[in-house]
């Protein structure tokens, strides 16, 4: 009996022992990480560092610098059928008082060239029917007569566009489907027919002239003539062009000359003779002080300076 107690003691005994020698040891306050929870912590680490870079770049790229158009080809641009207006065209004729005039106005604006840098010359008038788009083409005819020299012609004027109607051609698509988008910059752009008739100077000079329609801007012209791919458009072409005239609306009732004198090097202003009031000149010039003012063309003169024979040269019957 005494055997069975003593053993039964012992066993209670070395139970304590073995208690007593667990809660000794020192317990670890740090949790070991199983193999899959290090695996997913050492992925989450590197990648959760440029996820707040990543976000801060994106305004960066949607922000970046419009890519410089491509090389144009003057060759690629459409080549249509044109009917001018031969008798609303004058410097397309060789000899007389009008077209004498267009070469001294030309070579007033190439005397400008050499105190200053121009190309792009914007024309515009106070107010209607004083001959502005008159002027822009003729000077842009006699321009591109002159060595050959490539001229691009713009209709700025999307609300009563009419260069199409001197030219002879197609009126869409044209500026104001570029600046809204629609086109690019060699969809709008036409050149004349080849033809084969290479005796008379009026067949020969279209092809140095390069036409931009006015499209159809309608009551988006002033939001159209704001918008900054104007300004692109006249970068973008100057490389290829020696000269690039703009038609614009008059000044006065609508703001879209002040809109694209913006991008043009130089203005130059169209007055009637004889109509256009001195109150409505000084206007037109008020309104563009911001631009640079090349002068004023006296456009429908009754009375022309005598050209006569000078020398023994007849302008008339030579």
């Amino acid at each position: 009996m005494s055997r069975i107690y003593e053993a039964l003691q012992k066993a209670e005994l070395d139970r304590k022992l073995d208690r007593s020698e667990r809660s000794d040891a020192p317990e670890s306050h740090i949790p070991v990480p199983s193999t899959a929870q290090a695996a997913v912590a050492e992925y989450e680490a590197p990648v959760a560092l440029p996820i707040e870079p990543e976000t801060r770049r994106e305004p960066v790229v949607a922000a970046a610098p419009r890519r410089s158009a491509g090389p144009l080809d003057l060759n690629g641009i459409p080549r249509r059928a044109w009917t001018p207006s031969y008798q609303q065209l004058p410097a397309l004729m060789e000899r007389g008082a009008a077209v004498e005039q267009f070469r001294s106005l030309r070579s007033r604006i190439h005397e400008l060239r050499d105190i200053s840098p121009l190309k792009s010359i914007l024309v515009s008038s106070g107010l209607p029917q004083e001959g502005k788009s008159f002027i822009a083409t003729n000077l842009a005819i006699s321009l591109a007569r002159h060595k050959n020299s490539k001229v691009l012609l713009i209709d700025g004027d999307m609300r009563r566009y009419t260069l199409h109607q001197l030219l002879g051609c197609d009126s869409h698509p044209g500026l104001a489907e570029y600046l809204g988008g629609k086109a690019n910059m060699v969809e709008v752009m036409q050149r004349a027919e080849e033809t084969k008739d290479m005796d008379k100077m009026r067949h020969t000079v279209l092809p140095n002239l390069t036409f931009i329609a006015g499209g159809n801007g309608g009551d988006k012209a002033a939001d159209l003539s704001g918008n900054p791919r104007f300004g692109e458009l006249i970068r973008d072409a100057s490389p290829y062009f020696d000269w690039i005239i703009v038609d614009s609306s008059p000044v006065i009732p609508v703001s879209d000359a002040v809109n694209l004198a913006r991008s043009c090097d130089g203005v130059l202003l169209v007055a009637r003779g004889g109509e256009t009031k001195y109150q409505v000149a000084q206007r037109a010039q008020s309104e563009l002080k911001a631009s640079n003012i090349l002068g004023f063309v006296l456009n429908a003169v009754e009375h022309q300076p005598h050209v006569g024979t000078y020398y023994g040269y007849d302008v008339e019957n030579e």
